[in-house]
């Protein structure tokens, strides 16, 4: 388990991924974070990023992995209003909450 307290999720998760020499894992992310930005393809170009950043507080719970040394993380983020907002996550900031992320290294 690696237990973001504060910072950039990712920064944090990817630093302590290769402190640990994980080269390889599925990642589960729970927590929340003071803001967000995260990216969706749109109908008509699936190789396009539309990026959208939150500056507002969300509920966190994503999936990714870890493949060659690099994260990858998919997110969906609850915001006032009982609205979710879901896509690949660019950045997230965490300061009033934690994000905690359950890496299961992949040994083959």
């Amino acid at each position: 388990m690696i237990d973001i307290r504060s910072g950039e999720v990712l920064e944090e998760l990817q630093q302590a991924v290769a402190d640990r020499g994980i080269r390889n894992a599925a990642i589960t992310l729970v927590g929340g974070v003071d803001a967000f930005t995260i990216s969706t393809m749109p109908a008509h170009n699936a190789l396009q990023d539309d990026i959208t950043t939150y500056d507002q507080r969300g509920e966190l719970t994503g999936t990714g992995e870890v493949v060659d040394g690099r994260v990858h993380v998919h997110v969906v983020c609850g915001i006032e209003g009982d609205v979710a907002k879901e896509g690949h996550l660019h950045a997230a900031t965490v300061a009033t909450f934690f994000v905690r992320a359950y890496v299961n290294e992949i040994t083959e």
